[in-house]
């Protein structure tokens, strides 16, 4: 079942939270139509504040409004705010210990033909390594209504991650969602795909491929990609044949390369294979071309898992 796109549930979401909640602030970057907050500046004009194409300052006014008791949302394109400003958000957010929720939006390949100056696969590896930050990439918009309800009141520096797409339905309205805890979607004893994002609804359309020739998948959804939810991962691990990760990011530093250093610590042997967008300047496309050419297809997933069960 299709439902609309994660940002959409997004902005519907802190615009109800935030019509109860008059300490709830909305800080922008030329970015009040893409995050889909047209809607929210009508209704709370004094709760958005528009700072242009400026993202630097995005993150500082939204860490000076933090500072003062405010409940902050900085939204900006991935790729700008977290390049662009990383030295803010290290310093100005997670070091200085403000609550602040920054928000990511059109991240991945999102923005298609743009290229690759607005894609934003280096996301997750750079905010990995900053101390005091936590990681949240939703899969459907449960998930998105979840994260952004927890986020209101969620007492360290937080990142949450939004694409464009209309998404699967992953999750039932009564199914659990806690920021740090991964949540299993399917199970099975021969593949385990672990995903985040955009990619689980993949992971899912290739399980039901791959059921249909008697071979069994486990995925779960790492919605939480720090602190990240290692018991889960390693029980997971430890009732299948092979693992494969799936992360509309870069190859280096993202899911697949936490998934790895666990393993190696753990002096766990398994087949093992990261896809993701590998080292190199990317093709041009829609999202779904890109991701599709970079072996994130269902059926291509379908075709590497079951090679990989030999």
């Amino acid at each position: 079942m299709i439902q609309k796109a994660n940002l959409e549930v997004f902005a519907e979401t802190l615009l109800n939270l935030a019509k109860k909640d008059k300490e709830i602030v909305v800080v922008t970057s030329d970015s009040r139509g893409s995050g889909k907050l047209t809607q929210f500046g009508k209704e709370l004009p004094d709760q958005i504040i528009e700072v242009g194409i400026a993202e630097q300052n995005l993150v500082g006014i939204c860490a000076g409004l933090s500072a003062v008791g405010k409940k902050v949302f900085g939204v900006s394109p991935s790729s700008f705010l977290t390049a662009r400003s990383l030295e803010q958000i290290k310093n100005d957010i997670a070091y200085s210990n403000h609550p602040v929720t920054l928000v990511g939006i059109s991240a991945g390949v999102s923005y298609g033909q743009l290229g690759s100056t607005h894609h934003s696969i280096h996301d997750l590896a750079v905010l990995r390594t900053i101390n005091n930050i936590s990681i949240v990439v939703p899969s459907d918009n449960f998930e998105t209504r979840e994260s952004i309800k927890e986020a209101v009141n969620y007492t360290s520096p937080l990142f949450i991650r939004f694409g464009k797409k209309p998404m699967l339905k992953i999750h039932n309205e009564s199914d659990e969602f806690k920021i740090g805890k991964g949540v299993k979607i399917r199970e099975g004893k021969d593949i385990l795909f672990v995903t985040t994002g955009e990619t689980a609804q993949r992971a899912l359309l290739a399980s039901e491929i791959l059921y249909k020739k008697n071979i069994s998948c486990s995925i779960i959804n790492m919605h939480t990609i720090k602190p990240f939810d290692n018991d889960l991962f390693l029980d997971c691990l430890s009732n299948v044949k092979v693992l494969i990760t799936a992360e509309e990011h870069s190859e280096n530093g993202g899911l697949g390369e936490k998934c790895s250093s666990i393993i190696s610590q753990s002096r766990i042997k398994i087949p093992f294979k990261i896809i993701g967008f590998p080292d190199e300047y990317m093709v041009n496309g829609s999202q779904s071309d890109v991701l599709d050419y970079y072996n994130m297809s269902p059926e291509k997933l379908a075709k590497i898992a079951e090679d990989l069960l030999g």
